[in-house]
């Protein structure tokens, strides 16, 4: 083992991995932002009549970060149906709401309205298509 022996490839090695180890994947930290608005058709209980459809407040977005299953952090919309994830480094993320689910087949009664988003540069606010959902009016 001769190239142990020589602190000039010690060195190396060792900046190499200091280097690989400084990688940031996605997530928080960074200058960027992922903004949006979730816009809801509201129907009866039944949902057997439309009764209208505006930006959806006080909903829940989700967002994932990278490859990751679960949810790196929530908010809800504001009163004009608007969210928005600040300090995110680049990467790929995952946006989603739930949606009631108007043919009645899921036993879940939901399912995930998603939005692929990728922040390529530092400084980037990405504005997604809407989020749109089946609801039935708050009372």
């Amino acid at each position: 083992m001769k190239f142990i022996k020589n602190p000039i490839t010690i060195i190396a090695i060792l900046l190499l991995l200091f280097i690989a180890s400084c990688s940031k994947e996605a997530g928080e930290g960074g200058t960027s932002a992922i903004q949006g608005k979730v816009y809801a058709r509201y129907y009866n209980k039944t949902f057997t009549s439309f009764l209208g459809e505006s930006y959806a407040p006080n909903k829940y977005v989700y967002i994932c970060y990278g490859d990751n299953i679960a949810y790196g952090d929530k908010q809800r919309t504001d009163g004009g149906g608007s969210f928005e994830f600040k300090y995110l480094r680049k990467g790929k993320y995952k946006v989603y709401t739930f949606s009631l689910d108007t043919t009645l087949t899921n036993p879940a009664g939901q399912f995930e309205v998603l939005e692929n988003v990728t922040i390529t540069d530092n400084d980037q606010t990405v504005t997604t298509k809407d989020l749109l959902i089946a609801d039935t009016p708050q009372n």
